[in-house]
């Protein structure tokens, strides 16, 4: 397969409140990151405002993890700004979750570049909250990029037995139902990815290396 050129977005936020800090889930990020670069893609990393993507505490990996994913962990010291990505210059765009991505992912210019992906018919995938991205994403012609699509992301039942149902600004589920998209879900915390053409969605942490495959697995039957 030809080399391919990924966009991984990932949060800036570093708390849902201050009792709850949060941000990108490593895993999410970093088991994706490896099997692209593990396949000779090339990856950019950037985020809503650049620099320092911050990792949610509850993720944060031990050392073999870290030894394991080190390339991954020093990118996200040093992000791009998403304002100076050109969309052109890649095939794909993936959203990795972490609670972070709930208030920041759904920010206008994040749901911009999401849009111009689809509409050139590029692959757009989003795993746990990184659908957040989807929730303002539209095509030219105004509609929803999710509206008639099948999706999956963090579930309702996910965010209640995390405790955090109350505190997040949205329910990822609901919202993407309220937008038209066909949400279909798996029993919580199964590896659980949903493909409908362009647009691959994976459910949470569990789902981050099918959702990898998923993608890669897109681009390579578009040569």
């Amino acid at each position: 397969m030809k080399s391919k050129n990924i966009l991984m977005v990932v949060t800036n936020q570093d708390e849902i409140d201050s009792s709850h800090p949060t941000g990108l889930w490593f895993e999410e990020f970093a088991v994706p990151y490896q099997a692209f670069r593990q396949v000779g893609f090339g990856v950019t990393v950037a985020s809503p405002a650049g620099g320092r993507a911050p990792i949610d505490p509850r993720s944060t990996p031990d050392a073999e993890q870290a030894e394991k994913h080190a390339e991954a962990l020093q990118v996200l010291e040093n992000t791009q700004s998403l304002d100076s990505i050109e969309t052109d210059d890649y095939d794909a765009v993936f959203f990795p979750g972490g609670h972070g991505a709930m208030f920041d992912m759904p920010a206008a210019a994040v749901g911009q570049v999401a849009g111009r992906f689809a509409d050139a018919g590029k692959v757009v995938a989003a795993l746990c909250h990184g659908p957040a991205a989807l929730v303002t994403a539209t095509r030219s012609d105004g509609t929803p990029v999710v509206q008639g699509h099948r999706v999956t992301g963090f579930t309702n039942e996910e965010e209640r037995a995390v405790k955090l149902d109350q505190l997040v600004p949205f329910l990822l589920e609901t919202r993407l139902r309220e937008l038209g998209a066909e949400y279909i879900p798996s029993p919580m915390w199964n590896d659980h990815v949903v493909v409908d053409g362009n647009l691959i969605t994976g459910q949470n942490p569990r789902s981050s290396a099918s959702t990898a495959q998923a993608v890669i697995e897109a681009l390579a039957s578009q040569e």
